[in-house]
């Protein structure tokens, strides 16, 4: 369908300037990310990113969903946009494959042809499609950068329609220079699903800001423990309930959990609840800003299936908050010497053993572990480094594109 003006937000500077026209301060780079749903890890690594490198002197813009986010996603891009050199353009996108996404990938190609980008980055598996996919006229060459997310390759594996999205994966690897893949694991997970890559291939791990590891001041009468995300069965949310109801029936031990989060599987998670008689001990909460949430418990879990390299870990693990986790995705990689405690997903049991001997521990040895996570975390995942990482891929993809 056709895409109104008004749906596109570009700012004035849209239209390249010839060279000469330039300032002697110009950007270097003129990038556009690629994105669906400004929620979530993804949202966060994509502002973050952003605003570095228009700290850096490039112009940036954003193409993303107009239907999803809400009143946080609003005001992010909101505060954001002034600084948008190449605009701020949102429309509906749909999650799932659909006749829509023509009509969306046209309005990219649009604005390609107008903003000219030296740069298109697709985050996530749609972003990733359309970045890739979208015309930028018979001139232009801009080196096209792909950050998955865990997306369309966690999603069931084994399946028809994993295969089918795997398939698609090999097909768009044509229109890729360069892979920055923001986990060894999914680095992993494309090697094993999609094959071997004559593609320029780079790990630039998410990455915080040195604020992020300032001590957590305890709220008064804090909960036990907390859950931090999307309310989906895939966040494993069902087996840490599970894991509760066995430690009050096994162990005679009753925790109180502080639930903070949103998503589609809200009222069958507190159905759930109710069913296994831990309405008393459970408190839904919307989200709200993380180190507030943590500051209101003992200990996190996070009880996940299938994860990429989540930010919510990163930013608890930096502010030493105790940790519970299952061994999914790039978790290990967060934790590194400590991964030998992370629990199988799935498993309520060990999950509930985990969390009892984190309760039970000694306060002291607890915020010692906590501490020492913080620090391997200060040392491996820099927020500077994840901007520059960055840029250094689409300089190295450009070079060797070149030299071909």
């Amino acid at each position: 369908m056709p895409v109104a003006a008004s749906q596109l937000r570009i700012a004035a500077d849209l239209a390249p300037s010839e060279p000469a026209h330039r300032p002697a301060s110009a950007p270097r780079e003129r990038i556009l990310h690629v994105f669906r749903a400004p929620v979530g890890g993804l949202f966060r690594h994509v502002l973050d990113v952003t605003r570095l490198q228009v700290a850096a002197g490039h112009a940036v813009g954003l193409f993303c969903d107009a239907s999803t986010g809400g009143s946080r996603a609003e005001a992010a891009l909101e505060e954001l946009a002034p600084d948008l050199a190449l605009g701020l353009t949102r429309l509906p996108m749909r999650r799932n494959p659909h006749p829509s996404d023509v009509a969306a990938l046209m309005a990219l190609s649009g604005l390609v042809r107008r903003a000219a980008p030296t740069v298109l980055h697709g985050h996530g598996s749609k972003g990733g499609l359309f970045a890739r996919l979208a015309l930028a006229g018979p001139q232009a060459r801009p080196v096209r950068a792909y950050t998955p997310h865990g997306g369309s390759f966690n999603y069931r594996p084994g399946t028809p329609l994993h295969r089918l999205y795997m398939a698609a994966e090999g097909l768009l690897t044509r229109r890729t220079d360069v892979f920055l893949f923001e986990s060894d694991y999914i680095a992993g997970r494309y090697r094993a699903y999609v094959g071997p890559t004559d593609r320029l291939v780079r790990v630039v791990h998410n990455g915080i800001g040195a604020e992020e590891f300032a001590p957590i001041v305890p709220a008064p009468d804090p909960f036990d423990l907390v859950y931090i995300g999307e309310l989906r069965e895939a966040k494993g949310v069902p087996v840490l309930f599970e894991a509760l109801a066995r430690l009050r029936r096994e162990q005679g031990r009753t925790l109180n959990l502080l639930v903070v989060g949103s998503g589609p599987d809200d009222v069958a998670l507190r159905n759930r609840v109710a069913d296994l008689g831990l309405a008393q001990h459970v408190q839904f909460e919307p989200p709200q800003p993380i180190r507030a949430a943590l500051s209101r418990a003992t200990v996190m879990v996070v009880p996940s299936l299938a994860e990429s390299l989540p930010y919510v870990v990163l930013e608890a693990a930096a502010a030493a908050q105790p940790l519970v986790s299952t061994d999914v995705g790039g978790i290990p990689e967060i934790f590194g010497p400590a991964a030998p405690a992370l629990v199988p997903p799935r498993d309520a049991a060990a999950l509930a053993g985990a969390i009892l001997r984190k309760i039970d521990q000694d306060p002291e040895q607890r915020r010692g572990e906590a501490a020492a996570l913080s620090a391997f975390v200060r040392c491996r995942f820099s927020m500077n480094r994840m901007a520059e990482d960055g840029l250094a891929g689409y300089a190295a993809a450009r070079a060797r594109r070149d030299r071909g």
